[in-house]
């Protein structure tokens, strides 16, 4: 009876978010009653005429697309779409043999969470961390040349969805996982969830010359789920916190089964304590990784109560305080460190949970914000002026309120359920107050259709005044996660790669392009300029040449043109082949000539008014 009475709390329950959801019930639509001076306005704050720049760059998680979306704000023009887990067929990224060696055979990923490395707790703009939930990856991004350097695949995880964010200086890229796992790959049955199952945390460091990811350790964590994270700065630097669901440790029908608890836990882990236990050689073995239990340091974890099934946990800019925000609870829950460290101090503890002290709630809270009506609450960012701001996924709208007193300043609807929202630099120590974009999940009405699968959507603000205005919508591919905001002038990139000749496989002279056959090898040591390929200086055809089928061909290509947005493509027809060579790049594309016959060659990046002339031919001998 008591299950049958559970399964129709949560079926009604169910029906009730979902005519929140799909319907705007007590909704007007506010863009037809906007006066037309207010649309005036909206459009001249995002208008950048030619010539002049945008303020910032806008850094959006490309979700299950696995790729990065670069957009200017205010004007919201899509600038670039930088590949990071999947194939992109216009640059030849996962065709060329570095990227495709970097993706380790998996050809997408879902990417959720953005991380510009910081120093100070203030984004440095040198690189960008994402990570892949659905395959357990991290990468890093150069943004000197928006490419993807280095991808790191992490064992023992079960999806970083609560990943990734940065400490204070970028001493560790910091990745929860969502889901727990058997540890070493191993098996074990779900009924021995409770026993056999671990969540971890995975610590890595990145090394800025070498532009390179290393696995640190790994923290060995209960078998919930954690859901999203943020690094303490300031007074609270050395500790992250974790929102966990799944306390129940449901393993089925998770929509009811894992929220029967009134409340689930923020977990606070003090990575600084840990460093010092793994540096000093108390860390364990597991799947060839350091991993050590925050249990077996005291001092080094504590969980807090807080409202069920939390989803976003944001730490002020101060490092002073961290908001919850409930999901399934309409409010946001505001939590004071210190307060934290002094019931750590008293031991004020209510419970021990899976060997986890658990500080009592009353505690450690400052105050609950529940504006009325307002459901669904996700994730907080914030201004220069003590203020917060909070997407409400159900109701549709963005909540600006204070920080020091929980009072409800302004609301302002959104096109439709948004997921997270970015402010201006608006999760560092340091933020501008300027805008404010939603990344929404559902888009509706909002743009002309273009079939049963709808964009989704970024809605701009501006949040300098006291009321918040909307600026205007834009559509944006799947999916919109988080994102970061960063000042346009703290981006620095470069125009062209850095002539090395010392690079391998690298040619900058057209007469030193060569063919150089090793057994059933064949390198080709190539350049590309306008409007023309050499592949072998010395050939009567220089842009042509001949291998023997079987062969193991290595296109090396060296773009010699040096000057800006001349960038080639080199295509082998037929062969399923296109790469990107940008200005000053060498890059390596091989493949086996297993079809004989003859197959054009030519540029797919247009670069001069002769672009159709560069061309060539590959002569495949047959056996």
């Amino acid at each position: 009876m008591n299950k049958l009475l559970t399964a129709l709390l949560g079926l009604s329950s169910g029906l009730l978010v979902s005519v929140l959801f799909f319907s705007d019930v007590g909704r007007q639509n506010a863009r037809a009653s906007t006066p037309d001076g207010e649309l005036a306005s909206a459009a001249q704050k995002v208008y950048v005429p030619h010539g002049k720049k945008d303020e910032y760059y806008l850094f959006s998680s490309g979700g299950h697309s696995g790729q990065l979306f670069v957009y200017g704000v205010p004007s919201m023009r899509q600038i670039r779409i930088v590949p990071v887990f999947s194939q992109d067929a216009a640059t030849g990224y996962g065709f060329d043999d570095a990227s495709k060696k970097m993706m380790g055979g998996y050809t997408w990923g879902d990417f959720h969470h953005p991380a510009i490395s910081e120093t100070a707790g203030d984004y440095d703009g040198q690189f960008l961390f994402a990570n892949d939930v659905a395959n357990n990856r991290i990468a890093a991004v150069d943004l000197s040349l928006f490419h993807t350097t280095d991808i790191l695949k992490m064992p023992n995880m079960g999806g970083p969805h609560a990943a990734v964010f940065v400490t204070p200086n970028t001493e560790y890229i910091v990745a929860p996982t969502r889901f727990a796992r058997p540890l070493g790959d191993e098996y074990a049955p779900l009924d021995k969830y409770k026993e056999k199952y671990k969540g971890v945390v995975t610590m890595i460091q990145f090394d800025r010359a070498k532009k390179k990811l290393n696995l640190a350790y790994q923290i060995v964590l209960p078998p919930w789920s954690y859901d999203l994270s943020d690094a303490g700065k300031k007074m609270s630097d050395g500790w992250v916190v974790m929102t966990t669901y799944n306390t129940e440790f449901a393993t089925t029908n998770l929509e009811i089964n894992a929220s029967q608890k009134d409340r689930d836990y923020i977990v606070m882990v003090n990575w600084k304590k840990l460093e010092q236990e793994v540096a000093a050689g108390k860390a364990n073995t597991v799947n060839g990784v350091k991993m050590i239990d925050p249990r077996d340091v005291e001092g080094a974890i504590y969980a807090i109560p807080v409202a069920k099934s939390p989803h976003g946990v944001d730490v002020t800019p101060d490092g002073t305080r961290f908001v919850a925000s409930g999901k399934l609870a309409p409010l946001m829950t505001v939590f004071s460190f210190q307060k934290a460290f002094d019931a750590i101090a008293k031991k004020d503890f209510v419970a021990n949970e899976f060997g986890i002290p658990v500080l009592k709630y009353e505690s450690v809270m400052e105050r609950e914000v529940d504006p009325p009506g307002a459901l669904g609450p996700l994730h907080t960012q914030f201004d220069d002026r003590g203020n917060a701001f909070n997407t409400m996924f159900i109701s549709s709208e963005v909540v600006k309120w204070k920080l020091d007193t929980g009072e409800v300043i302004d609301r302002q609807p959104v096109f439709y359920s948004p997921g997270h929202a970015t402010a201006a630099e608006g999760d560092t120590a340091a933020p501008d107050g300027t805008y404010l974009i939603t990344g929404n999940k559902i888009a509706k009405d909002s743009f002309l259709g273009v079939g049963p699968s709808h964009p989704e959507s970024l809605d701009l603000f501006d949040i300098s005044g006291d009321k918040m205005q909307h600026l205007m919508s834009v559509p944006i591919p799947p999916e919109p996660h988080y994102s970061q905001m960063v000042k346009a002038d703290k981006i620095k990139p470069k125009l062209i790669y850095d002539k090395d000749e010392t690079r391998p496989d690298s040619v900058w002279k057209a007469d030193d392009a060569r063919i150089e056959r090793k057994g059933s090898e064949v390198h080709v040591y190539g350049v590309a300029m306008r409007s023309k390929f050499i592949f072998d200086a010395k050939a009567e055809r220089k842009d042509s040449f001949t291998v023997n089928q079987g062969d193991r061909v290595f296109l090396h290509i060296t773009n010699i043109d040096l000057d800006q947005d001349i960038t080639h493509g080199l295509e082998v027809m037929d062969y399923n082949l296109n790469f990107e060579i940008q200005p000053g790049q060498t890059s390596t594309l091989s493949f086996t000539a297993d079809k004989s016959g003859v197959f054009p060659i030519y540029c797919t990046n247009f670069c001069s008014a002769l672009h159709q002339e560069m061309s060539g031919h590959l002569l495949v001998q047959p056996k």
